[in-house]
Parts: structure tokens; C-alpha cells; sequence
């Protein structure tokens, strides 16, 4: 089975404007030659600009349970559609939202047709949100993420734990960069990885990339 990358743009320079442009470009050919499932989410203001740029899924990183009309400053789940994403994260550790938010903005999300991602901090918060019938629950230890140690060295047992209680496809990230931390999260149970900072301040993101992919013909 081949896993799921989902790279996180976040806000880094490298992953900003033409950035995150180039950088689809790379997850792009990267994707072709290996025939693999590379999906980005990027910034609001960069949807447009490279879901026009590359044929990858193009998911934002955030939206706002609101309609149009008075809201100022808000993402509009309409405006992302339109300016292409497929779908969107939701609940990351770095913009957090309650369960009443989530539940109107799944019902948004649902309502205009973007799937969605619901991040968790760990198996039994991840096991709730999946009532919501995501497209994936990304399982994210937060202490660990951004780090040098990924999910997959220093918890696997809460990547074993995830894939047992959680009844969604399952990603897993927080310091994910190689093909070992892929590898151990897809024989836990795991579909993939949401990653952003091993690929978008890697000094040859394409290497990355290709690493990632490189799992045991077995797996």
C-alpha cells in the first residue's frame, strides 16, 4: 500500500507565494515519477496561485464556519472551493477550535462539498472527532512536532493505539522526516503522514520527498 504525504505549508517563507508554488511544483513531479499521493495545504492567500500552478489536491490549512456577508478576516469555505482547494485541515494544534466550532464547520465543509481533515493531539481525542466522518484524522502529539524526534521513534505505541480506537483513516504526524518514521507509522495501521517542516526547511525538499516514498516492498 502506498501512503498518503500531505505536506503542510504552514507559514514559512519557503512555502509562501512563489514558494509554495515552486514547491507544489517539486511534490508535483515528485508524485509523477513515483506515482504517488502528494497532496499540499497551503496558505488562503496561495490556494489560487498553485492549485492554478500544479494537478495535486490543494487543500487550505484552515476555514471559518461562516456564510458570506459580515465577517471580516474570516475564511469563507465558498472562497476557498472557488479558488480551488479540494478540501481542508481542520483543528491543528496551532489553530485549535472547540467542538461546537467544529461541528458547524464540518457542516459547512460538508455543505459546500470540501472534504476535511480533523487533527488530534492523540488516539482518544482523535476517536471523537471522527464522529464527524472525516476524510482522514491526523493524529499529532504536539510536543513533538516541528521537533528532531518524529511520532514514530518516540511513540509508536500511541500510532498502534490510534489505528485501533480510531474508526477513520489515519494519519500520523509531529516530526516526521524519512522513510523509517513512514515506514513504522503504515505497518501500525496508519494510511500516510501529515508532515510540514521535514519537507517545506529542507535544504533538497525533492530528496525528502523521495525518501518518504522509499518503504519495503513488503509494507
Amino acid at each position: 500500500m502506498k501512503p498518503v504525504i500531505i505536506v503542510n505549508f504552514k507559514t514559512y517563507a519557503s512555502a509562501t507565494g512563489e514558494g509554495a508554488v515552486a514547491l507544489a511544483k517539486t511534490c508535483e513531479r515528485v508524485a509523477e515519477e513515483r506515482d504517488a499521493d502528494i497532496r499540499v495545504a497551503v496558505q488562503a492567500a496561495d490556494i489560487y496561485r498553485v492549485a492554478s500552478a500544479v494537478s495535486l489536491p490543494v487543500y487550505a490549512e484552515h476555514v471559518d464556519p461562516i456564510e458570506p456577508g459580515r465577517h471580516t478576516g474570516y475564511i469563507l469555505p465558498e472562497d476557498v472551493k472557488e479558488a480551488g482547494a479540494v478540501g481542508t485541515l481542520l483543528n491543528h494544534s496551532e489553530h485549535p477550535i472547540d467542538m461546537e466550532t467544529l461541528a458547524r464547520t464540518v457542516k459547512d465543509c460538508n455543505e459546500t462539498g470540501l472534504k476535511f481533515i480533523i487533527c488530534a493531539p492523540d488516539a482518544e481525542k482523535g476517536s471523537i472527532v471522527a464522529q464527524f466522518l472525516p476524510e482522514f484524522v491526523a493524529v499529532e502529539p504536539p510536543e513533538l512536532i516541528s521537533g528532531d524526534v518524529s511520532v514514530s521513534e518516540a511513540e509508536p505505541e500511541l500510532i498502534e493505539e490510534a489505528a485501533k480506537k480510531i474508526p477513520a483513516p489515519l494519519l500520523v504526524g509531529a516530526g516526521i522526516h524519512d522513510g523509517d518514521d513512514v515506514q513504522v507509522a503504515m505497518e501500525l495501521g496508519a494510511k500516510g503522514v501529515l508532515l510540514a517542516s521535514g519537507v517545506t526547511k529542507a535544504d533538497d525538499p525533492e530528496d525528502v520527498l523521495n525518501d518518504l516514498l522509499d518503504l519495503d516492498d513488503t509494507n
